[in-house]
């Protein structure tokens, strides 16, 4: 006799068993002592019945299904085990059968074999047997493209994390407690509820994940099995209490498992996004009705929202375990640092890189053009047309060949997805409107404004491209993108210095004579210095001023010693003193030593304090010995003691 027949025999024999299961079978409650038996005879009598109004014979219905012939007449065949639930399903997809109905009447037979064979040992399994990764933590290694790792980052305590250790605490005392981590995606929820009941392992706790075959059946058909010391996961509780069907059946089920004094303790923990809270939370307009008032009672002073960001308590934590070692706090530091939404990083830094190295051809040519645009110096905002140009030499021959008339829209709408944390690979973004006050001039966009839609490039995937792509150079669709569409004087200098280190002179020289015209002072005086060298002085000190109005003073400072050089002292003193207007360190130290040097001790004075704000701390020399003949000590005409 098989195991499984003496199971069955042992079954038929519980007759002081309580059963007390819905079935959503048509069958109605179960109470009879012999429900395993009568289950699994009756889910055969259903695939029989099944297999007949189909007339397929096994070997049919084997192939059919997809199925091993063997496995098919072991699910037919009395006194085999109960067939998988995978098998039940290919069964009733080809039989035209309700799979539900069938993996109830399954799951009754195989529980009721367990406990006649002694194997019921509670439901879930021990806390220090569990993966977090398998209750839904979310990885933040990403390891490498051939040895995927799933790891944890050091863990940072906020001030929930207290709230979560008290509740835990209290469980294990013998209380029973309920609590519910509310916050966006991402957050640190279900992490935190992971650290909280580690305390608990070594005690003897176990945890259930209610996970199979749908989070909600699970759940409504064993919360009335879940015995003391005993964590319920109920992770992502939408799927549970939020269920049209059997939202408030679990509630009602959880509300009694809370309050039942053989039970405890218990400790249930759950993860809501905000959206659902409220929706569970929120009295029904007058006359409507109310679909959550179970889950409603249930929530009520057992929900806790945490922040979407680090404070700077947390941010300083984790900045130490980042010294010690923590590469991944390390890494995401320095990406979310500013901000503070470090786990979102960590979180969606794995599926970033997934997406990114799992892309079609289109969706990967625009990430490596942005990668580039970005390592290279191009500003946040990406602007749309210039990213669709550039991808063009990204392609190979075969996927160039290969592209239809809507590809970019593609591309684009695809990289919009967000991943874990809400970031998408590629965002659409765009720069803040400037506030002006009452009665200014009206704000009006420049010639250096980003035009059309822009985007912007993960974190993540910016500092990825910097590291993978650092010695590439980009095609030549890149440089005549850039060219034809950004218009950012930094952009287009920074790219211009970029394509001379990469030995791509041509575009180098054209883009530097776009920057300049956009007002970018470096390449204004790059151009001057050309004006110049043919001969042409006036057009050269007219880029010059350009230049230093700009924020670069340096050419005029140069223009000006050239003068001196040629013994004109009076066009170089208007030079350095343009070039002093414009905040330039050395022309106003040259200007203020000719104040002196003329007897004017106020007009030196002034220019020396300005050279020494402006970057010329060996002016504070000068200054002192211009006053050390008249009796005041430099540090005390520092200090302002003397007058």
């Amino acid at each position: 006799m098989t195991k499984v027949a003496e199971a069955m025999f042992a079954g038929a024999r519980l007759d002081n068993v309580e059963h007390r299961r819905t079935h959503r079978a048509g069958t109605g409650r179960m109470h009879d002592e012999r429900s395993e038996l009568a289950a699994l005879i009756e889910l055969r009598k259903r695939l029989a019945d099944g297999l007949a109004r189909a007339g397929l014979n096994k070997t049919q219905l084997a192939a059919r299904a997809e199925l091993g012939r063997t496995t098919v007449q072991e699910a037919f065949q009395a006194g085999k085990p109960a067939p998988s639930a995978e098998t039940v399903v290919a069964l009733a997809r080809v039989l035209r059968l309700p799979d539900q109905q069938l993996l109830d009447l399954r799951r009754v037979a195989v529980r009721e074999i367990d406990l006649a064979l002694g194997k019921d040992h509670g439901l879930g399994k021990p806390i220090a047997e569990w993966d977090p990764h398998d209750l839904e933590v979310h990885p933040a290694g990403v390891g490498s493209a051939a040895v995927p790792q799933r790891v944890l980052p050091g863990y940072v305590p906020r001030g929930h994390d207290r709230i979560l250790a008290d509740a835990a605490l209290e469980a294990e005392q013998g209380n029973s407690q309920m609590l519910v981590l509310v916050g966006t995606s991402s957050t640190g929820k279900t992490r935190a509820c992971w650290e909280a009941i580690q305390p608990l392992a070594p005690r003897g706790w176990r945890l259930w994940h209610p996970f199979d075959p749908t989070r909600a059946d699970a759940a409504l058909d064993d919360l009335e099995r879940v015995g003391p010391r005993t964590v319920v996961w109920l992770n992502e509780a939408q799927h549970y209490l939020g269920n049209p069907q059997l939202g408030e059946r679990i509630a009602a089920a959880v509300h009694t498992l809370l309050t039942h004094p053989k039970r405890r303790p218990v400790l249930v923990l759950g993860t809501l996004w905000p959206e659902y809270a409220d929706q569970y939370t929120a009295l029904p307009p007058a006359g409507s009705p109310d679909s959550h008032s179970r889950v409603r009672e249930l929530l009520s002073g057992r929900t806790l929202t945490i922040p979407d960001t680090f404070g700077q308590d947390a941010l300083r934590t984790a900045a130490v375990l980042a010294q010690a070692g923590d590469q991944l706090l390390a890494d995401a530091l320095t990406r979310a640092h500013a901000h503070g939404h470090i786990t979102q990083d960590l979180a969606g830094a794995p599926e970033l890189l997934r997406r990114y190295e799992h892309s079609t051809p289109t969706v990967k040519a625009v990430l490596q053009a942005a990668m580039d645009a970005r390592r290279l110096g191009v500003g946040l905002h990406l602007p749309q047309a210039f990213l669709a140009d550039a991808a063009i030499d990204y392609f190979s021959d075969r996927d160039y060949d290969e592209l239809t008339d809507d590809w970019a829209e593609a591309a684009f709408a695809d990289l919009a997805r967000p991943v874990h944390g809400k970031q998408a690979p590629l965002r659409r973004t765009g720069a803040r409107p400037r506030r002006r006050p009452p009665g200014g001039p009206a704000s009006a966009p420049t010639p250096s404004s980003v035009t059309g839609p822009a985007f912007r490039l993960a974190d993540y995937l910016e500092q990825h491209g910097r590291t993978t792509r650092l010695r590439l150079c980009p095609p030549a669709s890149f440089w005549a993108a850039a060219h034809a569409h950004l218009t950012r004087p930094d952009d287009l200098g920074n790219l211009a210095i970029a394509a001379e280190q990469k030995h791509r002179l041509q575009w180098a020289h054209h883009l530097r004579l776009r920057a300049a015209d956009a007002g970018h002072p470096h390449s204004l005086n790059y151009l001057a210095r050309i004006w110049e060298a043919a001969g042409d002085t006036e057009g050269a000190e007219t880029l010059y001023q350009r230049a230093a109005e700009a924020g670069d003073p340096s050419g005029l400072n140069d223009l000006a010693e050239q003068r001196r050089e040629a013994g004109d002292p009076e066009g170089a003193e208007a030079l350095y003193r343009r070039a002093a207007d414009a905040g330039d360190a050395d022309a106003l130290f040259i200007v203020a030593s000719r104040r002196k040097a003329a007897g004017d001790r106020e007009g030196a004075e002034a220019f020396y304090r300005q050279a020494v704000d402006a970057g010329r701390p060996d002016a504070l020399v000068d200054l002192a010995s211009g006053f050390h003949e008249v009796g005041c000590p430099m540090l005390d005409q520092i200090s302002g003691e003397c007058s």
